[in-house]
């Protein structure tokens, strides 16, 4: 509920040209009791908002600016959300209240304990952290409920870990988030917290280089899927932006001149990139870059090698090969790219790059 008593009082004074003087005297009190009402300093008595009503022609609850809040389950859970997002402490106080409401909805019990978290996180409160863990705790009893798929038992989990790291509890973050790592979804932050927080870097390492892979192969399907839109959209210049920042990291992940298969991925972007770049208009920069794909494709092709031991930082990883569709060698990797471009201009630039060797 919302009242804006004094903004109506100033405003419908101001729609009357009157002054503050010239309003008081009209009700039969002081200068200084308008001055207080409009401040926000005091309020009127129900009789003198009676009287004001009537001398503004106008209702008291218009007079009030009284609002009633929606506060079904739907546009309470909205609300939870937006003071989280204008990040407004008043959302605690609205929290509890639907909690009292709504003690079983999961939205109103996974919001609420997300409000918490957050304002524990920036204030560090642990106060704040210890309700945000016992409503999480609730909610995932609760998840049958859950209708968003961005949320699930192992989201809330990693939520848990971060709010135990904020108290300083790093062991139990670890060992919250060791016994939900289903498919190695928190490595990164297992490696990081032993590392930062129980100072044991030696135990951090696997982690961090099974993440660091897993990052890698997201990081490639990321880059080809916003190719492929940019590409349906025309849009080359953003296709050719993006394609230079994924050339450089997967060089950046080789290690040293050993051949990995990230060469073979990295053939592909190049091909990309030589398309972007004619359909931009600069062929020459075109042909650098088909026939730098070229010389990838050879190296890799020479030396096969799908070790994910093979990508910087990552010797420290479980034993294990990589695997794609590009095609069986680097060679066929760039054939079936070409293909799949069907670009008359790109294929012909690729034809005179390859003629010499027939």
């Amino acid at each position: 509920m919302e009242i804006r008593l004094a903004e109506n009082i100033r405003k419908l004074r101001k729609q009357r040209s009157l002054t503050q003087e010239q309003l008081a005297e009209v009700l039969g009190v002081t200068v200084g009791a308008v001055y207080k009402w409009e401040a926000k300093l005091s309020q009127p008595e129900l009789s003198m908002i009676m009287a004001m009503a009537d001398f503004f022609d106008t209702s008291v609850d218009v007079l009030l600016g009284y609002e009633m809040k929606n506060n079904h389950l739907k546009a309470t859970v909205d609300r939870l959300k937006k003071y989280r997002h204008d990040k407004d402490r008043e959302g605690l106080g609205e929290a509890e209240k639907a909690l009292k409401k709504y003690p079983n909805a999961f939205d109103v019990v996974y919001n609420s304990a997300t409000l918490y978290c957050v304002f524990g996180l920036e204030s560090q409160e642990k106060a704040l952290l210890h309700r945000a863990l016992e409503l999480m705790d609730y909610a995932i009893l609760l998840l049958p409920q859950n209708t968003e798929p961005e949320i699930s038992e192992l989201t809330i989990y990693g939520n848990m870990a971060e709010a135990y790291l904020a108290m300083d509890e790093g062991e139990q973050a670890v060992e919250l988030l060791r016994k939900h790592n289903a498919g190695g979804i928190y490595n990164d932050l297992i490696g990081l917290t032993l590392v930062s927080n129980c100072n044991r870097p030696n135990e951090a390492l696997p982690f961090l280089a099974e993440a660091l892979l897993r990052s890698t192969a997201v990081f490639i399907r990321t880059v080809t899927g916003y190719v492929n839109v940019f590409f349906s959209q025309k849009d080359y210049a953003s296709a050719r932006s993006i394609l230079l920042w994924g050339t450089d990291v997967l060089s950046g992940l080789r290690d040293g001149e050993k051949p990995s298969f990230l060469d073979k991925m990295n053939s592909v972007f190049f091909v990309c990139l030589a398309y972007a770049q004619i359909k931009s208009g600069d062929n020459d920069a075109a042909r650098r870059s088909l026939r730098y794909a070229k010389e990838l494709a050879e190296c890799f092709d020479a030396a096969p090698d799908y070790d994910v031991g093979a990508v910087r930082f990552a010797a420290y990883a479980k034993q294990a090969s990589a695997y794609d569709d590009l095609g069986e060698t680097g060679r066929m990797s760039i054939q079936n790219a070409l293909r799949s471009i069907g670009d008359d201009a790109l294929t012909a630039m690729w034809k005179a790059l390859t003629e010499h060797e027939k």
